[in-house]
């Protein structure tokens, strides 16, 4: 009895020691993730002044625990300029030219009327233009299908006509993800693409299945209305001797649904041929000097698909999907001439970036740890509160993150053996608006991309409810698995593992780079994107468990002899 007790008395330290030091923790992740999340910083928004302090501050905690903060120009912050906010400037015209006829006759033109027509895009570039066209189907090169819109056609300096989606689209056993819109069919996927093949202009056009599925859908609910006013019309005729009263109210109720069958009426006829209107594209795509991008309607183009090949686009489309087969080709003597004009507003942005070098042979390959730290703002048009003065704190999205992300190089910078790799701690910018920051440092890495062996990322890592936490990547790389499972037992977490590397967060910029990926997230909560994603809802013990977490991650990645293989799963939907 005396030796288990003099035992018991000797862990009594040990375990004190223990609570000092996960009391510190959290008092640092408390603090760090409060003031991100404070009123002053204004919810982080691009443009305002609090996310500047917020990258200042990130800079600070870097720069005290002894980190590396001079890749750019000496110092933490890599700069950029994204655009807040495009709009149609007052210059924007597009006429479609035949070449002229050999008995002197002038050549035939086609006058596009703006906004009914066509219209430009929120990808375009700016500036006059003469193109020739050239036909290049659905603009998709995919390699693993064995499909490519562009073989056997030069779009070098030409402007690309491209339809909207892929083929086969009401085919479940389509190569193109069956009938859901494959990785190819994003607007900014199309756009690149195109570029990569020299194009120096796009004219997209709706496919013919798009309208019919428009159509179809609209008809229906047009059919509805019509119905309903047929019934209303029916059960008044039954009615003997009306009042006044009841006259009156049927009179009201039949205008009300005249005037619902009207609206869906005129909705119906703008699906026939619609032009997309400026805002349509959605998805992100960096414009380019002097390169325009615009959507045209269908009926315009025809005429000048059946003068230069004697085929419309139906036909053409039809083609294509018996194939999959490209039915790319030049619409000979036919340019595009005319002026685009996008009116863009812009910001300086940044990431901020700093080294824990390694030690050794291994020393120039690196693990990149990650978080992003803007958030929206006031809100937004997309934010769940309308209210654009109130600020949006943003406490687990993402100050979180952040906090836990500093926590972590905090860990490892104080550990007394210098680790084999080198860890990249990033604090990106503009991921509320698309992974613009992890984006921008994946196409202007200051190490070599190649070198980087892991990317960790966190994201919303601040709610962990009981004891649950999800990791997405675990299937990039054979070895995570059991790693994940390995260190999440020793914090008593309850880990989902999900093997996609794909995801609306950071680590989606370094997967489409060939990385194997984590990402941690303790899930998602009602108060995303709302003013009520405050300090005071998170779990600041739960966070120090998953910082610890990571931290043993980190360490594994770092120090293991060959690095984590990539693995690619399944394609994102």
């Amino acid at each position: 009895m005396r030796v288990v007790l003099l035992g018991a008395i000797s862990i009594l330290p040990a375990l004190a020691q223990a609570d000092e030091k996960a009391e510190a923790i959290e008092k640092r992740l408390a603090d760090s993730s409060q003031y991100l999340a404070s009123d002053e910083l204004e919810g982080r928004g691009i443009g305002t002044k609090g996310i500047d302090l917020a990258a200042d501050y990130i800079a600070r905690q870097f720069g005290a625990l002894g980190l590396k903060t001079d890749l750019f120009d000496g110092g933490p912050f890599q700069g950029f300029t994204l655009t807040t906010s495009a709009k149609p400037g007052q210059h924007n015209r597009l006429s479609l030219v035949g070449a002229a006829a050999g008995d002197g006759q002038s050549s035939e033109t086609v006058e596009l009327r703006l906004d009914q027509d066509f219209s430009p895009m929120v990808a375009s570039g700016d500036g006059r233009f003469d193109l020739p066209l050239v036909f290049v189907g659905y603009g998709i090169t995919a390699e693993k299908e064995g499909y490519d819109d562009y073989a056997g056609v030069d779009a070098e300096g030409k402007a690309a006509v491209i339809l909207r989606h892929e083929p086969q689209q009401n085919d479940p056993e389509s190569v193109f993800d069956g009938t859901k819109d494959s990785e190819y069919a994003p607007f900014h996927v199309k756009i690149s693409n195109a570029f990569d093949h020299g194009a120096a202009g796009i004219v997209f056009c709706t496919d013919q299945f798009e309208i019919g599925k428009g159509v179809q859908q609209n008809r229906r609910r047009w059919q509805k209305a019509l119905d309903r006013l047929g019934v209303e019309h029916e059960k008044f005729k039954e009615v003997e001797d009306p009042t006044l009263e009841q006259i009156e109210s049927q009179r009201q109720r039949i205008e009300e649904l005249m005037r619902q069958v009207e609206t869906l009426s005129k909705r119906l006829a703008s699906q026939y041929d619609p032009v997309l209107p400026f805002r349509a594209m959605s998805d992100g795509a960096d414009p380019r000097p002097g390169c325009p991008v615009v959507h045209c309607r269908r009926a315009v183009l025809d005429r000048i698909f059946t003068a230069a090949l004697g085929s419309d686009l139906t036909t053409l489309e039809r083609q294509i999907d018996e194939g999959p087969a490209p039915r790319s080709r030049e619409l000979g003597g036919w340019r595009a001439v005319g002026q685009t004009e996008v009116l863009r507003e812009t910001a300086a942005v940044k990431n901020v970036v700093a080294v824990l070098p390694g030690e050794g042979p291994l020393a120039k390959e690196n693990v990149v740890i990650g978080a992003h730290y803007d958030h929206v703002g006031f809100g937004r048009q997309d934010s769940a509160v309308s209210d654009e003065r109130t600020v949006y704190n943003g406490a687990d999205d993402n100050a979180s993150g952040v906090a836990v992300m500093i926590e972590v190089a905090r860990s490892l910078a104080e550990r007394e053996e210098k680790l084999l790799r080198s860890v990249v701690f990033i604090a990106f910018t503009a991921e509320e608006r698309g992974l613009l920051g992890s984006a921008h440092y994946v196409n202007h890495p200051p190490i070599p991309l190649g070198n980087t062996v892991a990317m960790l990322n966190l994201d919303m890592v601040g709610r962990l409810r009981d004891d649950k936490l999800t990791v997405f990547g675990s299937g990039t790389a054979p070895s995570f698995g059991a790693l994940l499972d390995r260190t999440s037992q020793d914090y008593d977490l309850a880990l989902t593992k999900k093997p996609s590397g794909f995801g609306p967060s950071d680590h989606t910029s370094f997967y489409t780079k060939e990385a194997p990926v984590m990402h941690f997230f303790t899930g998602t909560h009602e108060d995303l994107h709302r003013p009520s994603d405050d300090f005071e809802k998170l779990n600041v013990p739960g966070m120090r468990r998953v910082g610890q977490m990571i931290a043993d991650v980190a360490v594994a990645l770092a120090n293991a002899q060959q690095r984590p293989q990539y693995v690619a799963p399944d394609p994102p939907r």
